[in-house]
């Protein structure tokens, strides 16, 4: 069973973290996380789950952010887990609203969403994220110029 977040993503700003910080907007996975366009292709994902059976599925933005985690780290399952468990960056960027030093799902999870989140897909989301980039590249001189 899938059930969509009925949130919308919390905003760097307003992450909660335990010792009254702020998480940068210069970071490379805010960044990221604010190029990769999450409820676009969260239906795509659903579709992998029936819609009344089973246990609630972790969200497609947890699932995918945590394959780039790992991608981008070049770590094992368990040791992406440990990542996402210590770094407020992390737990930022796959959909966490707050830190926490609970691990956000076991390890062995990671294989399921390999299963569930196809090359097909991930090659979408990167069409779309260099598309953004390449809109915002676009606009920066019109604004600059309008100034």
């Amino acid at each position: 069973m899938y059930r969509k977040a009925s949130s919308w993503p919390t905003p760097p700003e307003n992450f909660e973290l335990p010792f009254e910080g702020k998480l940068s907007q210069d970071n490379r996975w805010v960044i990221m996380a604010n190029l990769i366009p999450w409820e676009e292709f969260e239906e795509e994902y659903a579709k992998n789950f029936a819609e009344d059976i089973g246990a609630p599925a972790l969200a497609f933005r947890m699932a995918l952010g945590s394959l780039i985690i790992k991608e981008r780290l070049g770590t094992s399952d368990r040791e992406t887990v440990e990542q996402i468990k210590e770094n407020p960056y992390l737990q930022y960027f796959i959909g966490r609203n707050h830190y926490s030093n609970d691990a956000p799902f076991d390890a062995s999870l990671l294989v399921r969403f390999r299963e569930r989140i196809n090359v097909n897909l991930v090659n979408q989301i990167n069409q779309r994220m260099v598309k953004k980039i390449q809109e915002e590249t676009e606009e920066e001189p019109k604004k600059k110029a309008q100034n």
